[in-house]
């Protein structure tokens, strides 16, 4: 494992001190093939223009965004109207206030600007993971990170963030920044506060930082949390009371439990079981993991694997949080990449770098010409291996847990 430097609190932090040490020219291309066949898989595998499901006919989450803006825009109630083709409105009220901005952009271009940018966030975030591994950003890295992105948009989680235009890979972009930063940095904690702002599940991030005993980035984050409620209720004040007394508890606006691309703990209950899972249940068996995902990234962190400390926790509170939808699992992007670190200079690696791609990537089932799913959870059911299939990012979360505790037994604390 990467070890270097201590901090003053004792924690170790790796410390190349420049880009990876072992970029042959061999790895050069199997990361240029990657790149190639993921997007010729994204292409070819379904009809691009397929309505519902081809990669450039999406969009249906950033419209819903934006009518969410134009509704506190136009003084219309947020989450007693339904949105864009008849959803319902999901997020926080201070969300609405940072879509705001898409109401300037026409219509019809939405998608494809949102398309746009959603891939620089994706950049970004192969960017950003670098900087946690430690390594300095050059033009070499650049390109290699291009590579990279190219390669992660076949991720399953990945290309259906980008189909559908959500937010999740900016979400982990604000958490991968604060990470990335210095640990006495006054600004460290404001990208988790602000991304639980408009999403809650990051507030897992809050938790991490206590059991890391990073004070000030957990009060920092905690802070710009309670501002984003504070600044949405003084600015939008019968929505913000509708939220937080009303719908937040109203966990049926979602789906129920069963949806296949519920891919929780929760979730695979209730696929295991075939029905609504009581709150008691849930809680009984996400909070131990919950508690346990939290003492294993600061386990990692010890050990200076500050990439693996945070992807972990993202991967944790997917499994823990009462409905995860598959889009939400970006965090096998970062997980991804460090994995191809490892790989460039110990060939081993390539095994769990090729495991999680056939495991994660957005693989197509044709039932018919016009009726195409992508991803494993939506694969016939009459299959012997269906519920294998179901739970499949659940599964690989248990066996990305196993290797990660495999690896602290076999490394000593240097803390």
């Amino acid at each position: 494992m990467l070890i270097g430097a201590r901090t003053n609190d004792g924690a170790v932090i790796a410390d190349s001190g420049g880009p990876p040490p072992a970029w042959r020219r061999t790895t050069l291309i199997v990361l240029a093939f990657g790149a190639v066949l993921s997007l010729v898989l994204i292409f070819t595998t379904v009809d691009p223009w397929l309505d519902q499901v081809g990669f450039l006919a999406g969009g249906f989450d950033v419209h819903v965004y934006r009518d969410g803006a134009w509704k506190i825009y136009h003084d219309h109630p947020l989450y007693t109207e339904t949105t864009h083709r008849g959803l319902s409105y999901t997020y926080t009220p201070f969300s609405t206030l940072m879509f705001l901005p898409i109401l300037m952009v026409p219509w019809g271009y939405v998608t494809n600007s949102w398309l746009a940018l959603n891939i620089c966030v994706l950049y970004g975030c192969v960017l950003l993971c670098w900087r946690v591994l430690g390594h300095r950003l050059t033009w070499r890295l650049a390109g290699i990170s291009a590579l990279l992105a190219a390669t992660a948009m076949f991720l399953e989680p990945v290309r259906t963030t980008l189909y559908y235009g959500q937010i999740n890979l900016v979400l982990m972009a604000l958490i991968l920044w604060d990470f990335s930063r210095p640990e006495g940095s006054r600004l460290r904690g404001v990208g988790t506060g602000l991304a639980a702002g408009i999403k809650l599940v990051p507030l897992y991030f809050v938790a991490q930082f206590l059991v890391l005993r990073q004070w000030r980035a957990a009060v920092v984050a905690a802070t710009s949390f309670v501002m984003t409620i504070l600044v949405a209720g003084a600015v939008l004040p019968s929505d913000s009371k509708q939220y937080w007394t009303r719908t937040f508890f109203q966990s049926d606006r979602i789906a129920p439990d069963t949806q296949p691309a519920n891919q929780s703990l929760r979730g695979a209950i209730a696929h295991l079981t075939g029905h609504q899972v009581p709150q008691w249940l849930w809680l009984l068996i996400a909070v131990p993991v919950a508690v346990g995902g939290l003492l294993l990234a600061a386990a990692l962190y010890s050990r200076g694997e500050r990439l693996l400390t945070v992807t972990t926790a993202g991967l944790t509170s997917c499994a823990v949080s009462p409905f995860s939808w598959n889009h939400h699992w970006v965090w096998f992007l970062p997980l991804f990449v460090y994995l191809i670190n490892r790989a460039a200079s110990e060939p081993r690696w390539w095994s769990a770098a090729g495991f999680l791609y056939l495991s994660t990537g957005a693989w197509a089932y044709h039932w018919t010409d016009r009726w195409v799913v992508v991803g494993w959870f939506l694969f016939p059911p009459s299959w012997p291996i269906s519920q294998i299939l179901l739970n499949c990012y659940v599964i690989v979360y248990m066996v990305i847990l196993g290797g990660l505790i495999a690896c602290l037994r076999r490394s000593p604390d240097h803390r």
